[in-house]
C-alpha cells in the first residue's frame, strides 16, 4: 500500500479565515504517536462542523485534520497493547482539536487514547455510535447513578433529532423508559417514534423563559442544548429528578435559580466524553453493544465521503442533519 493517503486538511488565514481542502498526505506528515491506524470510518459531529466552518474556536493548532473520532485497523504499533490488524476505536482526547483527527485515511495516535473494538460491533457501526452515541450512553449511566429507574416517569431528551439525542432516545426506550423527545422538526416525529419516543415535544414549548418553578413533569432529562431550554427543564423536573447535560447548541449561559435544587432536590450533572476515564469508556461501549437495538442504530445513519464534509458541516450547524453521519474513508 502507498505511503500517501487522503485527508481533509484545515488551514487558517487571517484574511480568508478557515480553509478546508482534500489533500494527499504522506506518513511523514503525521503527528507523533505509538500506533498507526488505517482509518475505515469516522463521523461528523457538531464540534466537527464548528471546526470545518471556522465558526467556533475548536481548532487549537494549524494546520489541522478535523474529526473527533474514528474506527479502523492498526497498521503499525510500538505499544504492547495493540498489534497490527487489531480493530480499534478512538473518541475524544482532543483529537480533531489539538491533535490530528479522523477525517484521514491514516492516522498516528497515542495508544492510551484507543479502545479495542467491542466484540459483535463492526467498524462502521462503531462510528454510527461514535462520540455522540458514547456521550448518550454516558448520559444514561449518569441518570442511573442519580437514581433514575424505568417506570419513574417521563424522561425528556432535548435535541432529539441530533446525534446524541437520537441515540439517547433509542437507549432510554430500549431500557424501558417513557421518552419525550424535543425537536424543532415536526416532519421527523414519525422517525423519533420509530426510535422509541412515546411523546413528541415541540421545541418552541421549551424555549420560553421559565418561572423559578414550573409544574413537575420530568423524572429525568438528557440535555444537549443548554441555554433557556435547560433552565426550563430544571424548573419542570419532578422531585429528586436529574438532568445529564452534555451540550450547548442553544447557548452556553444558564439563567436559573436555586429553587429547583433546594425545594425539589433536583440535580444537574455534567457529562464529558472527551477526557472520560478509560474504564468508564469501556463500560459504556460494552453497554452500547448490549443495549442499543441494531434496527434503531441502522435507522439513524447516513453515509458521506470526505468531499461532502464541507457542505455537511454547514448543514449540521444549521440543524438540518438528522441522526448520525458516518464518513466512509474507503470511499474517498
Amino acid at each position: 500500500m502507498s505511503d500517501t493517503f487522503r485527508a481533509l486538511l484545515l488551514s487558517r488565514d487571517e484574511a480568508a479565515g478557515t480553509r478546508a481542502e482534500i489533500r494527499d498526505l504522506d506518513e511523514s506528515q503525521l503527528p507523533e504517536g505509538d500506533v498507526l491506524v488505517d482509518v475505515a470510518w469516522s463521523s461528523l459531529n457538531y464540534k466537527d462542523g464548528l471546526a470545518i466552518t471556522g465558526k467556533g474556536k475548536v481548532v487549537r493548532d494549524w494546520p489541522m485534520v478535523p474529526g473527533i473520532d474514528f474506527a479502523g485497523t492498526v497498521r503499525e504499533s510500538a505499544s504492547p497493547d495493540y498489534r497490527p490488524g487489531d480493530p480499534v476505536i478512538l473518541t475524544g482526547w482532543g483529537v480533531g482539536e489539538r491533535h490530528w483527527g479522523g477525517f484521514s485515511q491514516r492516522q498516528r495516535v497515542r495508544s492510551e487514547w484507543l479502545v479495542p473494538l467491542p466484540e459483535g460491533l463492526s467498524l462502521r457501526d462503531a462510528m454510527v455510535i461514535g462520540t455522540a452515541g458514547l456521550t448518550a450512553m454516558l448520559c444514561v449511566m449518569t441518570l442511573e447513578e442519580a437514581g433514575l429507574e424505568p417506570g419513574a416517569g417521563e424522561v425528556l431528551v432535548s435535541g432529539a433529532s441530533g446525534g446524541v439525542g437520537s441515540v439517547a432516545v433509542a437507549l432510554l426506550a430500549g431500557l424501558g423508559h417513557q421518552v419525550a423527545a424535543v425537536t424543532g422538526r415536526p416532519e421527523g416525529a414519525d422517525w423519533l417514534r420509530h426510535l422509541g419516543a412515546a411523546e413528541i415535544v415541540p421545541r418552541e414549548t421549551m424555549t420560553e423563559p421559565p418561572r423559578p418553578l414550573e409544574s413537575q413533569r420530568w423524572a429525568g432529562a438528557v440535555d444537549t442544548v443548554g441555554g433557556v431550554l435547560l433552565a426550563r427543564v430544571l424548573a419542570e423536573l419532578r422531585y429528586g429528578g436529574a438532568v445529564a447535560a452534555c451540550g450547548l447548541a442553544g447557548g452556553h449561559e444558564l439563567h436559573t435559580t436555586v429553587m429547583p435544587f433546594i425545594l425539589r432536590g433536583v440535580s444537574l450533572r455534567g457529562v464529558d466524553s472527551v477526557m472520560c476515564p478509560r474504564e468508564r469508556r469501556l463500560r459504556a461501549w460494552e453497554r452500547l453493544v448490549r443495549e442499543l437495538p441494531r434496527e434503531r442504530l441502522d435507522a439513524i445513519a447516513q453515509e458521506a465521503t470526505l468531499e461532502e464534509l464541507p457542505r455537511l458541516a454547514q448543514e449540521i450547524l444549521a440543524g438540518r442533519v438528522r441522526g448520525r453521519v458516518v464518513v466512509n474513508l474507503g470511499a474517498s
